[in-house]
């Protein structure tokens, strides 16, 4: 579990191969910290098509950050294209999915947690001025810059934010306020502890 809210810069994410080494992303955080996460976040730098991980038990979203638009073709026949500027989408880490590129690379957003064990909330928004966000026992918020800069209200002891950027707003014992600043759009992700 992260001991405090922090940033994570764009170029610390740890960037591996997939679990079925036929593409890479570049991780950004997980929670706790081993094999046997709650929840995890990464961004997947899509070059050709492939057929995309199974991860038994786990829920996903996905959401096209940049490129010119992905097709997920589903054994049971679906096929959901995500395209510009930030289509999304949410299945099972069980379902048996190809990834097609509609016109060159992608990367694309990659929010995963144990079905049962959390609950999530991905929202896409324009920052425009001020935003707030309120930490509170087993309650997360995740922000990702998708494009633009912002910054945290001083009392949070948080840095700037850069486009690509995540910062983690960890929970504490009571409730806690983080109001950020800026322009731009971002991805702001609740994540929920304990969900039946």
């Amino acid at each position: 579990m992260p001991a405090s809210s922090r940033l994570i810069p764009s170029n610390e994410y740890r960037r591996d191969r997939w679990k079925n080494g036929l593409g890479w992303t570049r991780e950004i955080v997980r929670v706790p910290d081993n094999d046997a996460w709650d929840w995890r976040l990464s961004i997947a730098e899509i070059e050709r098509d492939a057929a995309f991980s199974s991860f038994p038990g786990i829920d996903r979203e996905l959401v096209l950050l940049r490129g010119n638009g992905l097709r997920l073709r589903f054994d049971d026949g679906r096929t959901v294209d995500l395209m510009p500027p930030h289509d999304r989408v949410r299945f099972a880490g069980e379902d048996v999915v190809t990834g097609e590129l509609v016109d060159g690379t992608t990367h694309d957003f990659n929010l995963m947690w144990r079905r049962g064990r959390v609950r999530t909330e991905l929202l896409h928004r324009p920052l425009v001025g001020p935003m707030l966000f309120f930490t509170e026992p087993g309650v997360h918020w995740v922000v990702h810059l998708i494009a633009g800069q912002a910054m945290f209200d001083a009392d949070s002891g948080l840095g700037p934010l850069w486009s690509g950027d995540t910062a983690i707003l960890v929970p504490g014992d009571g409730r806690t306020r983080y109001a950020l600043e800026g322009g731009g759009e971002l991805l702001a992700i609740r994540v929920e502890d304990g969900a039946g």
